[in-house]
């Protein structure tokens, strides 16, 4: 898919920009005060990422979490209503809540959302409470019931048995200390993408550190679409969200992707020297790092057709994925 500086590839769901429900702080006193009237919702370190993620566009063109009839809709057909079109949308995203929680809930009304530690985030206006569905859910999301696979155990792990959906307005998300420079929107990737005036931007989607087959997939695909004319970024775009236990850390992650970009290294030793001699820069010239903070489903194809969804409202024109990135093993 082919772009120019002045209009990126579109944001999914045929809107003109992101969504963007980011309440700034100089509301924030405001905000708060409206929250504590309000019942409230906790959410866990992989629901507050979909929470930010809503909020600043990467979940676009969702302006909250799905009701109903949209969580059924991209369970039965995979697809999304958006300005009168049917847009590709494998897994459906509501926030999940407890009975207790749910039974405080008016249908219509409005909630304040939390993190584990108490602190208001976000408030959800226009409530719709309905019932989680799981064995449903597991069946449309990784074709099959059982739960002896990460993607399944966490769903089966989780004791909430409700799903609110709604409209949602969110405080901006703190930066992490580790990492945070390098964590974007999706406006302000759409902004340095046109900055640099890149005809095309490839990203590279990982939960891992980088290793040799990772490398030589991102140089490849950058040095395939320079080779065919196209000036095109080369974008390490490591999912920085909440994981399955025994993954990498995202901080520890971080030095392993931090030193390949910032010591220029990549392509070393596999590049096509050729390629950006023609080209009259080199490939460490267009390779830049950013992060995206959102959680993991563990659901194989699906899941990666989320993914590309997740960077084409970011505005890259490309993606790289790897080998079974979303799947993992059956017990």
């Amino acid at each position: 898919m082919s772009q120019t500086n002045q209009d990126l590839v579109p944001v999914h769901g045929g809107l003109d920009a992101p969504v963007d429900r980011i309440v700034p702080f100089k509301d924030k006193a405001a905000f708060l005060a409206k929250a504590a009237g309000l019942p409230a919702v906790v959410v866990n370190a992989a629901d507050l990422s979909t929470v930010h993620r809503i909020a600043d566009g990467a979940l676009s063109p969702l302006t909250g979490p799905m009701k109903k009839e949209a969580f059924d809709l991209a369970l039965d057909e995979k697809v999304i209503l958006s300005e009168g079109g049917r847009y590709a949308w494998t897994i459906p995203i509501s926030l999940p809540v407890t009975d207790a929680e749910a039974g405080s809930l008016e249908a219509g009304g409005s909630c304040a959302i939390k993190t584990e530690s108490g602190e208001v985030v976000a408030i959800v206006s226009d409530l719709e409470v309905f019932d989680w569905d799981k064995p449903r859910y597991l069946k449309s999301v990784y074709g099959t019931e059982r739960v002896d696979h990460p993607g399944g155990r966490i769903v089966d792990n989780d004791s909430r048995t409700k799903l609110i959906g709604g409209e949602l307005k969110a405080l901006p998300q703190r930066a992490n200390k580790a990492y945070g420079e390098f964590m974007l929107s999706p406006l302000m990737t759409r902004a340095f993408i046109r900055e640099r005036k890149w005809e095309r931007a490839l990203a590279f989607q990982t939960r891992n550190p980088l290793h040799r087959a990772h490398e030589y997939a991102l140089v490849y695909g950058v040095e395939q679409l320079t080779a065919a004319g196209h000036f095109t970024g080369a974008v390490l775009n490591p999912l920085m969200g909440e994981l399955k236990g025994d993954d990498v850390p995202a901080a520890t992650r971080m030095l392993c992707y931090r030193r390949l970009h910032g010591e220029g290294l990549l392509g070393e030793g596999d590049k096509d020297q050729a390629i950006w001699d023609k080209a009259g820069y080199d490939i460490s010239d267009i390779f830049e790092l950013i992060g995206l903070d959102i959680k993991m489903f563990y659901g194989g194809p699906r899941e990666a057709l989320m993914h590309a969804v997740y960077r084409q409202n970011y505005g890259f024109s490309d993606l790289v994925i790897g080998r079974k990135h979303a799947d993992a093993p059956y017990e």
